[in-house]
């Protein structure tokens, strides 16, 4: 076997062996893809009504509180970015974090200083690599997060959400994630979700409907106390659902051109081999036509 051809049957293994692992991971990918869809329906609901109760309780009151009020110079915004902690899910994380870095050039050009949390490794690499501040950040669970997850990284957004801004707390609070439209489609979005827009959460709503008047037991800032944490958590868990399928969506469409490329590249390598092979062939049948000759016309002197 000429050595042009080892060089295209060695190629012609390796690529077949990648082929098999991004197979295996589309696979992989397109069946997590149906699980993270029924969670996403199923928490969007809760979080929807959540919004719209603490709506109904913002507009049927007139306390401040961080969850309506908003500053009259906000000076400080907290920004909340959810990436993947593996890659090979095509631009997922780098169109969230062109998301996030758009939306911090629009506070910053707005004033306002922001102090920037991330959740997932690329996030964090990204961040990390351009010596960049990270207030705080979360890893580990970005495939398949649960509540107790959007709970972790809520705590600290809602501490500072509860402090003076001169006590390193914030006025404002923005969460980017890729919002999972459909298996084709997965767009990078940034919300507002604190002070939270009157405005916007009824639109949200979509039901225009008017909404009770309502007395408070023990206060109307008792209730709101108590119905932050909730509403932060919520909407965090149901952007890290939808980020999570988005996710899978993306590596599944990633691996599926990767394999439909490692299939080409199989075809593509093979007919140069059986080129190379047809050459190497022609070469012998040559090499033993020129030697019969050479020997018969040997033979023909010898019988002269």
């Amino acid at each position: 076997m000429g050595a042009q051809l080892r060089v295209y049957k060695r190629r012609i293994r390796s690529v077949t062996a990648t082929k098999k692992i991004t197979k295996a991971m589309e696979m992989i990918a397109a069946s997590r893809i149906v699980k993270a869809q029924r969670q996403v329906a199923a928490s969007t609901p809760y979080a929807t009504e959540l919004t719209r109760a603490v709506t109904a309780v913002a507009t049927g009151s007139t306390t401040k509180h961080p969850l309506t009020t908003e500053a009259d110079t906000p000076g400080r915004a907290a920004v909340l970015l959810i990436t993947s902690d593996r890659g090979l899910a095509g631009g997922y994380s780098s169109n969230a974090i062109k998301a996030a870095e758009r939306l911090t050039d629009r506070l910053r050009g707005e004033g306002k200083e922001v102090v920037t949390y991330v959740i997932g490794r690329k996030g964090v690499s990204y961040y990390g690599f351009r010596e960049r501040k990270i207030e705080d950040s979360w890893t580990g669970f970005t495939d398949s997060p649960t509540y107790a997850d959007a709970k972790r990284a809520a705590a600290p957004l809602i501490e500072a959400v509860t402090k003076e801004t001169v006590e390193g707390g914030v006025d404002e609070l923005h969460i980017v994630f890729t919002e999972f439209v459909s298996m084709m489609t997965q767009n990078p979005v940034d919300n507002r979700m604190l002070p939270l827009s009157l405005g916007a959460a009824k639109e949200e709503d979509g039901k225009g409907e008017i909404l009770p008047l309502f007395d408070f037991e023990p206060s109307a800032e008792d209730v709101l106390d108590a119905l932050l944490p909730r509403y932060v958590e919520s909407r965090i868990y149901n952007a890290l659902l939808q980020a999570a399928a988005s996710e899978h969506a993306a590596r599944r469409r990633a691996m599926k051109s990767a394999t439909d490329n490692a299939g080409e590249l199989i075809k593509s390598l093979s007919r140069l081999a059986n080129a190379a092979r047809q050459a190497e062939i022609t070469q012998e049948i040559s090499e033993i036509v020129g030697g019969a000759s050479a020997l018969a016309d040997a033979t023909a002197g010898s019988d002269k």
